[in-house]
């Protein structure tokens, strides 16, 4: 283990090191270079993130990260209101967005249902769904969740909690391999899949 001539450069690359796919050695390099800088850009980096944690908050209609009681998107008079999109996380949204090939709303669940870690329907903004659909014209919902059991699993609870809902209920295509969070598919095969969607059928 490397030997540090400075505590206060051991704890920043412990708590550097902290942050996904951030190695020590990453965690170093970053601490050196945030030494080297002029200390107001140091503290404008310090500020952000802090400004980030205490002022970000979930947007009242889709649980997507907001800076005000109605996100962006929500608020935005150019979507379509008419479909939405159900996702995991806020992850896929941000990486829904860089394909540029959808342009209605979305649904934000929380999660997946996985009895495994302890995370069931009530745990998840299922609820919250099936009330968007009765106070909201939406005329199709899009299921983007993962392509993994644990996704497939909530696909056919959401599925069946909609039965009253008389509008299309689909499916991003089968171009997102088994086993893939929607984070890390290329833009172009996640667009794909969206445009390609079809429609949910039980099995």
């Amino acid at each position: 283990m490397a030997e540090y001539s400075s505590i206060l450069l051991e704890n920043a690359v412990e708590e550097l090191s902290k942050l996904p796919g951030i190695g020590k050695k990453t965690a170093l390099r970053l601490a050196l270079h945030l030494l080297s800088e002029e200390t107001c850009e140091t503290e404008k980096l310090a500020n952000a993130l802090l400004k980030m944690k205490h002022n970000i908050m979930l947007c009242q209609r889709c649980y997507n990260i907001s800076d005000e009681k109605t996100c962006a998107i929500c608020s935005n008079p150019h979507r379509d209101e008419n479909t939405l999109c159900v996702v995991a996380d806020m992850r896929d949204v941000l990486a829904i967005e860089c394909t540029v090939s959808f342009n209605g709303l979305y649904h934000v669940l929380g999660g997946v249902i996985s009895p495994i870690d302890g995370i069931g329907p009530n745990d998840l903004r299922i609820a919250e769904l099936v009330r968007r659909t009765q106070t909201e014209t939406i005329n199709e919902i899009i299921l983007a969740l993962p392509a993994t059991i644990e996704g497939d699993t909530t696909n056919y609870y959401i599925y069946k909690q909609l039965s009253e809902y008389k509008g299309k209920i689909t499916v991003i295509s089968k171009g997102i391999a088994v086993g893939d969070a929607l984070e890390y598919v290329d833009e172009v095969t996640l667009g794909r899949s969206i445009l390609n969607r079809t429609v949910f059928t039980q099995k």
